[in-house]
């Protein structure tokens, strides 16, 4: 066994050649907002910069466009996208009449919590599903009567979302269920073959996983769909509101992005293990038929202080991979992670399982999608 790498998990640099003509990282800002707003005004798709994760945008209300979208991704047609809007300008001093104005569009009925949360999350990586307007495409929606609405906070996504002067439909910029992007050189990597998309290059997401997704379509509580950066018990203390969760009605519930079984998932087969309990998946990897294979073992990074790991053995190559257990920091290099060690050569990848509570249920949720997704040929598999 063969201690090769200590990597912890925020410092990891991802290094890729850039292509100079698509990233134009010596224009200024106003620059490179000008020229994706021209791209977008014809048609043509971009990847952009958010709080969360780079998303692959288009004209939410140009329906070639947004085909584009699912076309580039191997999207499935019913899966539906998040339109990005606007904000108000911080110093406005009517912000409920303003989010009223950018949302009328878009939503047909606007719950009194739906404004509540927006006074306090938006912008932020939360996005609220309404009932839809009649003007907002059935692309869009993936053929549902709701849409998915968000505010992004990066400050390049917002100076072109104010120059644009309209929604832009972005899921995020990577191949239909693979790794999300947290970077402009992942978008790259992503879309190797595809040199003339524009890419505006904002620096490392902030949050790094897909924001919170809540339904406020319907009469009561708003509803979580997706967990995300934003938790249920930070809701609760900034506005009052208790969010319902648990079982939904699955034909009832709308469809949204990062929904399905399998998702976020790397090429090399993924296993989840108890993260107390390493000790005995480094025994089964080393006895279910792992003699002279490369895997990755991550482990939680007290461990390297705590434990004397196994050294030197030419029958196995096991790396082992310290991350903190921090819920915010892990979230912020899981893709990055991922994605790192998906082009290591690895044969497999064992992951813990982040522990139980609130803080956690996002990365939760992104692993056992992920890990449910994983492999060469996207075939599922049972985590251990």
């Amino acid at each position: 066994m063969r201690l090769e790498q200590h990597v912890l998990l925020l410092p990891m640099i991802w290094v890729f050649p850039p292509n100079p003509n698509k990233f134009e990282t010596h224009l200024s800002d106003s620059q490179r907002i000008a020229e994706a707003v021209s791209v977008l005004r014809r048609g043509d798709l971009l990847a952009m910069p958010t709080e969360t994760v780079y998303g692959l945008g288009a004209d939410a209300s140009n329906a070639i466009a947004v085909e584009k979208i699912y076309q580039l991704k191997g999207r499935p047609a019913n899966h539906p996208l998040i339109v990005h809007l606007q904000a108000p300008p911080a110093d406005s001093k009517q912000k409920e009449e303003d989010w009223l104005a950018i949302l009328s569009p878009w939503a047909r009925h606007i719950p009194e919590s739906a404004l509540v949360l927006i006074q306090h999350f938006w912008p932020g990586p939360l996005t609220l599903v309404f009932q839809k307007s009649k003007s907002v495409l059935d692309c869009v929606t993936g053929g549902q009567d709701t849409v998915a609405l968000r505010s992004p906070s990066h400050p390049l996504a917002q100076g072109l979302l104010k120059a644009f002067g309209g929604g832009i439909a972005a899921p995020s910029a990577n191949r239909f269920g693979r790794i999300s992007p947290t970077s402009a050189a992942h978008v790259r990597a992503e879309f190797i073959d595809c040199n003339d998309l524009l890419i505006l290059d904002g620096g490392d997401c902030q949050f790094g996983i897909e924001s919170t997704i809540l339904d406020v379509s319907t009469e009561g509580a708003p509803r979580l769909l997706r967990p995300g950066s934003i938790t249920l018990q930070q809701i609760k203390e900034r506005t009052g509101i208790d969010v319902v969760t648990g079982a939904q009605d699955i034909v009832s519930s709308p469809r949204v992005s990062g929904s399905l079984k399998a998702h976020y998932a790397p090429q090399t087969p993924l296993y989840l293990y108890s993260g107390d309990q390493w000790t005995a998946q480094l025994q089964k990897c080393l006895q279910e038929d792992l003699l002279g294979k490369k895997v990755a073992l991550v482990l939680w990074d007290q461990e390297q202080l705590n434990t004397a790991l196994p050294q030197d053995d030419d029958a196995n190559k096991i790396d082992y991979i310290f991350v903190p257990q921090e819920p915010f920091q892990f979230a912020q290099g899981l893709y990055r992670l991922l994605r790192d060690l998906d082009q290591s050569n690895y044969q497999s990848i064992y992951m813990p399982t982040p522990p139980a509570g609130e803080d956690w249920d996002a990365v939760r949720d992104r692993l056992q999608r992920a890990s449910f997704g994983s492999g060469p040929s996207s075939s599922n598999h049972i985590s251990s």
